[in-house]
């Protein structure tokens, strides 16, 4: 189970029944916040920050800690904040600084000095901030009573996203084949994006898993297909081209447990060995949770798969999806969002069915794939892209909606979504911002969900919604000469 470390912060001025008091109160804290994050995170209390020793040693547990996701700082009293730089300087990990109190309510009848020196959040928290901000910390502030049901879903959403970023420091990305060629978008620097994110990027040959696919077993590939028919409909009579992406993703199983990857890449350029570009074998994989990036695109496998993360228990989906055509009718305008093949089954409205067709590129063999209409809801559509000197993050916010009439003759995963605030907005909006045709798409996130990392991982960002405007658009998309 993930860890998340308490630290509160007193002082000694104040006496040894104060700090008695102290730990008393942040007992009851720590208590209520691990039954109510219970199946997130265990909540674990830490000496109080007393002396510039003690935060030391408490950060230095917390970076030491692999089940330590993140710390909560909290200052009970007036914690003069320069015995917290030593300390902080050490945690290298997600920071959450609660500026709450033990108190909801001010005992307005028999409030005295001695209240006033115990219950300092509004003192102690500021002094503690402007250190945070003096030292140029990434971090989140989440501000109110702890008990209350706003502010326990804010810390709730901070473990899940201290949890994803704990994920992308552990995040190894493989790249079989390169990017796409002449493809720019996919492109980018994967030297500092494991600076910046820990991501490892390493290239496989192809034939690494056509190996591994062409030594499956009967048994193997029968277990798979058995899994797919539990959970899909066969729509095909061509079975071996099925089992040939049972083989497929028996070998990416195998390599994935071998060498510890949370992401991969293809490319239908550099298919040497293979029968079929993998088509049922990604998008089953990325119902899994493994990210997956398509023509190389090593950054959208990465964050999807730390997308996916900070998804894990709500409801909806998550996963990779692509920009592909429009429907332009005036006021009505829609996307549709799909790809060749790789779209995960977790956006399935109905049971997908596996069926086999062309694929008018790469020059393999029919490939199966999974077809099936999109769910409806609200989400957001959010890319990472490399604008050369530091990244960028574009989350939207979209409607997942009902495709208006069908399409049988389009033999893939299909998902179509209206852009917020509007179409002509929505779209010049992420076009102005260098936003990537890869993206993931969500339903279980929100906005709020990618402002937390873009702030824990120091990452810009820029959201386009229902509260942008077209003067929004010349303020904050303007190039910079």
């Amino acid at each position: 189970m993930s860890k998340l470390y308490f630290i509160p912060g007193s002082q000694d001025l104040y006496g040894e029944e104060c700090l008695k008091k102290v730990a008393s109160d942040c007992m009851e804290m720590v208590d209520f916040l691990q039954e109510k994050l219970k199946g997130i995170a265990d909540i674990v209390l830490m000496p109080t920050v007393e002396t510039s020793q003690i935060c030391v040693e408490d950060m230095r547990k917390a970076q030491a800690d692999d089940d330590c996701v993140g710390v909560i700082t909290w200052m009970h009293t007036f914690s003069p904040a320069k015995m917290w730089i030593k300390g902080l300087q050490e945690l290298r990990k997600p920071l959450l600084h609660l500026h709450t109190q033990a108190n909801e309510k001010l005992p307005y009848d028999e409030i005295d000095m001695d209240f006033m020196n115990l219950n300092q959040a509004a003192h102690g928290d500021r002094e503690y901030g402007y250190i945070l901000a003096r030292l140029n910390i990434p971090h989140e502030v989440v501000a109110g009573y702890y008990r209350h049901d706003r502010v326990v879903k804010k810390i709730c959403q901070f473990a899940r996203v201290a949890k994803a970023v704990a994920l992308s420091h552990n995040t190894l990305v493989a790249t079989f084949g390169n990017n796409m060629r002449d493809v720019a978008v996919t492109d980018g620097n994967r030297l500092e994006a494991e600076i910046k994110y820990g991501w490892e990027i390493k290239y496989w040959g192809i034939g690494e898993i056509a190996k591994l696919a062409g030594e499956a077993s009967d048994a193997e590939v029968d277990a798979k297909m058995a899994e797919y028919e539990s959970k899909y409909t066969m729509a095909t009579d061509n079975i071996e081209a099925v089992r040939e992406q049972a083989r497929y993703e028996v070998a990416f199983d195998k390599f994935i447990e071998k060498n510890k990857v949370t992401a991969f890449t293809d490319t239908f350029q550099d298919l040497y060995g293979m029968k079929q570009l993998p088509g049922i074998a990604a998008q089953n994989l990325m119902a899994k949770g493994i990210g997956f990036g398509p023509e190389g695109d090593y950054k959208i496998a990465a964050f999807s798969s730390v997308c996916m993360k900070m998804a894990e228990g709500l409801d909806g989906a998550t996963g990779f999806i692509e920009d592909y055509t429009y429907d332009l009718t005036e006021g009505e305008e829609l996307e549709l969002a799909s790809h060749m093949l790789e779209v995960p089954a977790s956006f399935a409205q109905n049971k997908p069915e596996i069926q086999v067709h062309p694929l008018g590129i790469g020059g393999k063999e029919d490939p199966a794939r999974l077809v099936f209409d999109g769910i409806t809801g609200d989400g957001i559509q959010v890319t990472l892209i490399d604008m050369g000197d530091h990244f960028r993050i574009i989350c939207a916010d979209i409607e997942l909606v009902k495709q208006p009439k069908p399409m049988p003759k389009l033999p893939v995963a299909r998902i179509m979504y209206r852009h917020k605030p509007d179409f002509e907005i929505g779209t010049a909006g992420w076009c102005y911002a260098g936003g990537a045709h890869h993206a993931v798409v969500s339903t279980a996130l929100d906005r709020s969900d990618i402002a937390m990392f873009a702030r824990l991982t120091g990452t810009e960002l820029i959201c386009i919604g229902d509260d942008t405007t077209e003067a929004d658009l010349q303020k904050f998309f303007m190039p910079k000469y």
